[in-house]
């Protein structure tokens, strides 16, 4: 194998997506919480990618949240998470990320052996109320908060730096060449047809893509990661999940939000406009922090590619781990029509979709 194949091989197999573990189960998960933070009460499992997640209710009324890290993920992984939310809490208070909670002995995190024998970094942090945007309608209104939302998060982590910053991801897809060798594993004809034209079309970007503006971005602002309230004016009441935080591109952040807008019963229906909704979410943002021209044209294409990388990733996964398919599958249909969509459209229009606001 060359050298230059080695990172495409690899790179699926960077935190912990590719690994297996034995999960803690919500018995250990309330005895765990009860001796190194005090808190007693009812403890539940949330669906989650790659790690043990936890809803904690306590006696005393108040939630939280337990992460107990996958044992694959790296030391510095979560301490950069840890040190993101702390840096976002500093310089915009008025941003809805948790907040950490110390345990007994003052640590925001630590390391811990679970009953299985393994070593993992635990945290807590506070429980913000409100349902997930996946269960929710959005409004234009509100998708407008999503975008202004999203800006306010990117100038709070602007001057952000870790030594874990540059880590390569599997879901930051300025390495989306390195998730060829999951093509040959897509069984439907159709849909490795599919998804071959979007890694194609996105990787003759390359060049433009690699000279777009950089810094230290959430990487993951999806459905899953947004906790709302249709009822308060803010609309967004949360933002979780940390997990795929990297420096990358400011437009590849964007696409990411555009991509989670898009309508998911495109298929069997004819669909003039597919970004009619995340222009909502593009005009908010566009209020708060700029976008470049040519971020803008590239913003479709790199929807493209976001769209490739989540199947790719999801169909993998679900093979790997069946017992979690359900959760790790759920966008992947509604993903076919949309790339449809936008691969039916020549470079040049699709260009020119989203800009002009």
């Amino acid at each position: 194998m060359s050298e230059a194949r080695k990172p495409e091989v690899s790179l699926v197999d960077e935190g912990g997506l590719a690994a297996g573990y034995a999960a803690m189960s919500e018995d250990e998960a309330a005895e765990f919480v009860a001796s190194r933070y005090g808190v007693s009460g009812r403890v539940v499992r949330l669906a989650t990618e790659k790690d043990d997640t936890f809803r904690v209710d306590a006696d005393a009324g108040r939630r939280y949240i337990l992460k107990v890290a996958n044992p694959h993920e790296s030391d510095g992984e979560i301490d950069l998470q840890v040190r993101l939310l702390r840096h976002v809490a500093r310089r915009d208070a008025g941003i809805p990320v948790p907040r950490l909670v110390p345990d007994l002995r003052g640590r925001a995190c630590f390391s811990m052996v679970d009953r299985a024998g393994q070593r993992r970094l635990a945290r807590m942090i506070t429980f913000l109320p409100g349902m997930v945007l996946d269960t929710a309608e959005a409004d234009a209104a509100g998708r407008q908060r999503i975008g202004e939302l999203l800006a306010r998060l990117r100038l709070a982590t602007a001057d952000f730096r870790h030594p874990a910053e540059n880590r390569v991801l599997a879901w930051d897809v300025r390495h989306l060449a390195g998730l060829r060798p999951l093509l040959d594993a897509v069984e439907d004809r159709r849909h490795r047809a599919l998804l071959t034209a979007g890694m194609e079309r996105f990787l003759a970007l390359a060049p433009r893509i690699a000279a777009l503006r950089v810094q230290m971005l959430h990487n993951d602002f999806s459905r899953s990661n947004l906790v709302v309230d249709p009822a308060r004016p803010e609309f967004v009441t949360g933002i979780i999940d940390f997990g795929d935080a990297v420096r990358t591109a400011v437009a590849i952040d964007v696409s990411t939000a555009l991509l989670n807008q898009l309508p998911r019963d495109a298929a069997g229906r004819r669909v003039d406009d597919l970004f009619a909704e995340a222009r909502d979410l593009l005009r908010g943002y566009l209020r708060v922090a700029d976008l470049t021209a040519e971020e803008l044209r590239l913003l479709p294409h790199l929807v493209i590619g976001r769209g490739v990388a989540r199947a790719l990733l999801s169909l993998w996964r679900a093979r790997r781990f069946p017992e979690n398919a359900a959760y790790i599958l759920r966008n992947t249909e509604p993903g076919w029509a949309q790339l449809d969509w936008l691969l039916a459209r020549s470079p040049g229009d699709l260009s020119d979709s989203l800009t002009g606001l």
